[in-house]
């Protein structure tokens, strides 16, 4: 109960659950933990304190660690293009995520247990590093007969499917279509200040 409580902290002091979760403890106190949580006048953030937020927000989503994330910042930093773009392109095509949002399992916890638990196939093959990333045309599958249960909880996710994601809950079939723009990818984050973070 209190990892659970920890986990959402986050939640409730944005005033939302930051998975989408209806039994986040934020949906029924939208304000941060403590005796003086409720009556706590909202504090104007600083720009280092809005950009640290970002930046827990996007490790929060996706359940990041500190090293992974600034690791693929150093990586989105080396490529041409938009930084920030890069960035979250980067992170959403990890395996664990697009498990996560292509409708195959309810939460990213759940992702990530899934893969490293060997239930995830990419291109026919198991894959079991969270981290894996995939391209555009590679595809995920559950094999219905060796992980049955997964099958089960994969067809009952009910969310909605970014157009990057190709997903058919009858044959447990996801393709990834093409990489993704950062306005489609289903996350309350404005990377642009989580790179601004990582670059000061």
């Amino acid at each position: 109960m209190k990892q659970a409580q920890a986990k959402h902290k986050l939640c409730r002091r944005l005033g939302y659950c930051v998975w989408n979760m209806p039994k986040c403890p934020s949906a029924k106190r939208p304000y941060a933990a403590g005796l003086q949580g409720k009556n706590a006048k909202k504090k104007k953030l600083s720009t280092y304190g809005v950009m640290m937020q970002e930046k827990q927000k996007l490790k929060a989503h996706y359940a990041l660690t500190e090293s992974q994330l600034r690791n693929i910042f150093l990586v989105a930093k080396r490529k041409e293009g938009r930084t920030n773009e890069i960035l979250m392109q980067h992170i959403e095509l990890r395996l664990d995520a697009a498990v996560y949002h292509s409708g195959f399992a309810p939460t990213i916890f759940a992702a990530k247990q899934f893969v490293s638990h060997r239930h995830i196939l990419v291109d026919g093959k198991i894959v079991d590093r969270p981290s894996y990333r995939l391209k555009p045309g590679q595809v995920l599958t559950i094999n219905a007969e060796k992980s049955p249960k997964i099958a089960e909880i994969a067809r009952d996710v009910n969310s909605t499917i970014p157009p990057y994601f190709e997903t058919n809950k009858e044959q447990l079939k996801v393709t990834v279509l093409r990489e993704p723009m950062i306005e489609e990818i289903p996350v309350q984050v404005e990377a642009m200040r989580v790179v601004e973070y990582y670059a000061r």
